[in-house]
């Protein structure tokens, strides 16, 4: 057996802003986006800002059209939605999954809003773990961010008793690394970026000139980062304005030998505490 085969194979995840398929050379095209996702070779896929439905006859629904490309499930939670069209989050998988969960996150508004953020929260089975895989899109204000990461971080998402250790929270946070609101969470979690095999933590917004580090892959304890970076080329620079973010993971042995039935950590530990949270 080698040392990897020992600690669990490795695994890919990726977290992307889509941006309605819409390329920084003013193209939609989701077949691009399709060719971005193959290239990387991820085993579950995070996608913001999705565009599904059809608004004319003989139009395609273009996340479906995605996952059949890429051979993958799809799960779909919408943020917006406008005249037979709606946008949002997904997650794609390439192995067995299912919805857990899929809700709106915290508001400061009083008045309708147009897009409602929310939190997808699929779990999967990877090597024989069951992995809990949350993907958020947060809020551009401030105050109404900060809300709503301290949500997912609380009792409702990666706090809760059903979203054990190994779990992944990932998505657009609009969270530069000095903001509170990307503390809050980094308080909780391990930021995958900071393993980094090419150094420092690299931006992964805007893909014409990029400044802001503002889409996040984090683990809880039991998941060992092996790399994390955004994926730079000439075809990402294109398909999006945001980089795609590729993590590569595996979960620890002793994850799967502490298994179901040991009781989840309290909100605040899922980071600090020595005991393994897992599902009840």
């Amino acid at each position: 057996m080698t040392h990897s085969d020992k600690h669990g194979r490795l695994f890919r995840i990726l977290t992307y802003n889509v941006h309605r398929w819409l390329g920084t050379d003013r193209k939609i095209s989701p077949t691009r986006i399709a060719e971005v996702i193959a290239a990387c070779e991820a085993d579950i896929v995070a996608l913001q800002e999705v565009r599904v439905g059809r608004t004319k006859a003989g139009e395609i629904d273009q996340a479906a059209t995605v996952a059949d490309k890429l051979g993958m499930d799809l799960h779909f939670q919408p943020t917006i939605r406008i005249l037979g069209e709606q946008y949002g989050i997904a997650v794609l998988t390439k192995h067995p999954a299912y919805l857990v969960k899929s809700g709106r996150l915290p508001t400061q508004s009083t008045k309708p809003s147009f897009e409602k953020r929310s939190a997808l929260w699929v779990r999967t089975e990877i090597d024989g773990h069951k992995v809990n895989v949350i993907n958020a899109h947060l809020s551009l204000r401030s105050g109404e961010r900060r809300a709503q990461a301290s949500a997912l971080v609380g009792s409702d998402w990666m706090g809760h008793p059903e979203c054990a250790d190994p779990a992944i929270l990932l998505g657009d946070f609009n969270a530069p690394p000095y903001s509170r609101s990307y503390r809050m969470i980094a308080n909780r979690l391990r930021d995958a970026q900071l393993s980094n095999s090419h150094g420092e933590p690299q931006p992964t917004f805007h893909t014409r000139a990029p400044v802001l580090r503002l889409d996040h892959v984090f683990v809880t304890r039991s998941i060992e980062v092996m790399n994390a970076a955004p994926v730079r080329n000439a075809l990402t620079r294109v398909a999006s304005d945001h980089f795609p973010l590729l993590a590569e993971l595996r979960v620890r042995s002793h994850a799967r030998a502490t298994g179901a039935g040991h009781r989840h950590a309290p909100e605040g530990e899922l980071l600090s505490s020595s005991r393994n949270p897992v599902s009840d």
